[in-house]
């Protein structure tokens, strides 16, 4: 959709506050009106290049995990989906967006934190409970959650530059001694 594609590109470049509708109407080859009549304004706008964006990023996890024979296979299979989306220039650029943009409008990043971080986490919770389907839901998402954080935090963290950005190599790593710290802890955390 071209009002999408166009929205996408300047929020990602210039944005949410320094983006305005008559730039997006312009960028996208429409009027104002038009924008407004499928729109109710810029948070809209956002929203919704936000969840297109997302349910682009998550084709395809589902096939790849259920595949998977194992929860180690499972959780590696994953990790590097998910460092595979979050460390694309899309997405890096959505994230400084957020970080940037959260504490003036704390109603999109909380839109954001739903339509993206939510449904991986929902997802992580599907995997962790076909292999430990005994669990309280509560705890799967506690568990989700962690896992999520431990795969993403490093990378995504020096991708945006504040550190030294990892190599193909150095991510299958990162990825590779996640998923064995996080089955440490699931292990030691059911014998405790």
């Amino acid at each position: 959709m071209r009002v999408l594609d166009a929205a996408a590109v300047l929020f990602l470049q210039a944005g949410f506050a320094a983006t305005s509708i008559e730039a997006i109407a312009t960028a996208a080859g429409v009027s104002k009106r038009t924008l407004y009549a499928r729109f109710t304004g810029k948070e809209a706008v956002f929203l919704a290049v936000v969840q297109r964006l997302i349910g682009t990023w998550l084709t395809g996890f589902d096939a790849v995990v259920e595949s998977a024979p194992s929860l180690e296979a499972a959780l590696l299979a994953v990790g590097q989906r998910m460092l595979a989306v979050a460390l694309t220039p899309s997405a890096l650029a959505l994230h400084r967006l957020m970080v940037a943009e959260a504490g003036r409008f704390p109603e999109l990043a909380a839109a954001l934190r739903d339509a993206g971080a939510r449904a991986g986490i929902e997802r992580l919770c599907r995997v962790l409970h076909l292999h430990r389907p005994d669990t309280d839901p509560a705890r799967l998402a506690f568990l989700a959650e962690q896992f999520q954080h431990l795969v993403l935090a490093g990378p995504q963290s020096r991708a945006i530059g504040l550190g030294v950005s990892l190599n193909a190599g150095a991510l299958e790593a990162w990825s590779q001694d996640s998923v064995a710290l996080f089955l440490r802890g699931l292990v030691n955390s059911t014998q405790a």
